[in-house]
């Protein structure tokens, strides 16, 4: 039921402001790039995009004011999340029933196998003759009742069976291709410490980096590695569960744009070879199939939000660099359209960080508050992280530190497993794409 009035909530403010703008569903999806059908469904409830790139496109169209924006982006994470719940929930409910259907087949298959037993067996000892009028109709009754069982059990499994066939069309109806993942945008969580006093001693140690479908892989764009400890009196496993607790997930989207004219990127093609400037949800596939690196600067956006109730603070942002060289001598690739203008602003809760400085930090964007914040379940928040280099080409990553009662622990935020990766591009030949040649031409060199 959250997750159908989440779903709703959302639905309600984007049908708001879609009635509000005086545009038709056909004018609004044709702006958007997307079918009319796929924005029907957003606005009655049906679906949850996949990515928030949509939604604010779709709000800005709409003439949303600041507050809608944020208020918009709460409900997007909350309907999200819960879907995502109601998900699992139902893919658990398959796996129970596939579990019951394995045992029910085996007990068919153990008890049609079973011997009979020689007590059940008519004996051939020698006796009296029996005339068929006095011959008993069923001489074995033993056998008689194996094969009731064997049709109980069976009658069991047809109904389990039909239980495991209704699970899937649950799952799958869920909105369809709109819940697809997209590379570059991965939800995952951690693992921290927790201990109940002071003097408590640390009983066992887990690292892990968690991935959408839930299987333990370095692909995650989130990853936490620390111990967990709990009281001497815990029993067997309990440090582990501790452990796992981790109350909050971050997701990541390396590839965000603060705005279409502000983001560049390195690519080691001619101009001829390049494909046209994606939108905002392409640019993860275009970077990966170009292998193209973050130019001049690369901006991230970080939801964070609780899993449960209890608030979680959210103590530190930190910078780690893994390595530093000189930009690579590739052409410089500008996004949006030249003669095109472009919008944007600086939302809340902003963080600038130059990679260039040999230590680089985390520092909130002039005006603006930094941690520690507090997120929930139901209050999460999200984090504008712009890293800039000028003349280095950097790898690092981002360590977060939380705490929430007697845990705390520290996430590790990176490039599905890999390093976020943002270069210098000085002196380097700079493209932008013509509409009216519809090809890259020189735009500019610094």
């Amino acid at each position: 039921m959250a997750a159908v009035d989440e779903t709703a909530d959302f639905a309600a403010l984007i049908r708001e402001l879609k009635d509000r703008s005086g545009l038709s569903y056909g004018v609004l999806a044709k702006r958007l790039h997307m079918s009319t059908s796929t924005l029907h469904r957003y606005c009655n409830g049906d679906a949850v995009p996949t990515e928030y790139a949509p939604v604010e496109r779709f709000a800005r169209l709409c003439k949303a004011t600041p507050d809608e924006l944020v208020e918009a982006h709460r409900r997007w994470i909350l309907a999200d999340g819960a879907r995502q719940r109601e998900r699992k929930s139902a893919a658990t409910a398959a796996t129970t029933a596939t579990a019951a259907t394995t045992a029910a087949t085996t007990a068919v298959t153990e008890t049609a196998a079973a011997p009979i037993p020689e007590a059940d067996v008519p004996s051939a000892a020698p006796g009296p003759a029996l005339s068929p009028a006095t011959e008993p109709a069923e001489p074995v009754a033993a056998p008689r009742n194996r094969r009731r069982t064997a049709l109980f059990a069976a009658g069991a499994v047809a109904v389990v069976l039909a239980a495991t066939a209704l699970v899937p069309h649950f799952v799958s109806g869920d909105g369809g291709g709109d819940r697809k993942q997209e590379a570059g945008s991965v939800t995952s969580t951690g693992r921290g410490t927790a201990s109940a006093s002071a003097s408590a001693r640390p009983t066992s140690s887990a690292s892990a980096s968690a991935s959408p479908s839930g299987s333990a892989s370095p692909s995650g764009s989130a990853t936490a590695k620390s111990g967990a400890s709990a009281s001497p009196s815990a029993k067997a496993g309990g440090a582990a569960d501790v452990a796992a607790a981790v109350p909050l997930t971050v997701t990541t989207r390396p590839y965000a744009w603060e705005s279409p004219c502000g983001q560049t990127y390195l690519v080691d093609q001619d101009a001829a070879k390049v494909p046209p400037p994606p939108t905002e949800q392409d640019a993860p596939s275009w970077v990966s199939a170009l292998g193209a690196v973050s130019a001049g600067s690369q901006y991230l956006e970080l939801t964070v939000q609780g899993t449960g109730q209890d608030t979680v603070v959210l103590q530190s942002l930190n910078v780690r660099v893994v390595g530093s060289a000189a930009p690579p001598a590739w052409n410089v690739y500008e996004m949006g359209y030249i003669g095109v203008g472009c919008g944007g602003g600086v939302p809340t809760h902003s963080f600038d960080i130059g990679l260039d400085a040999v230590r680089p930090v985390a520092r909130p964007k002039s005006g603006q508050t930094g941690l520690p914040y507090k997120v929930s379940e139901s209050e999460p928040e999200v984090l504008y992280i712009t890293a800039a280099a000028a003349s280095h080409d950097v790898r690092w990553y981002l360590e977060l530190a939380w705490s929430s009662g007697t845990r705390n622990g520290v996430l590790r935020i990176d490039d599905q497993g890999k390093p976020f990766r943002t270069s210098g591009m000085s002196g380097r030949p700079q493209y932008g794409y013509s509409l009216d040649d519809s090809e890259w031409v020189p735009h500019k060199a610094d």
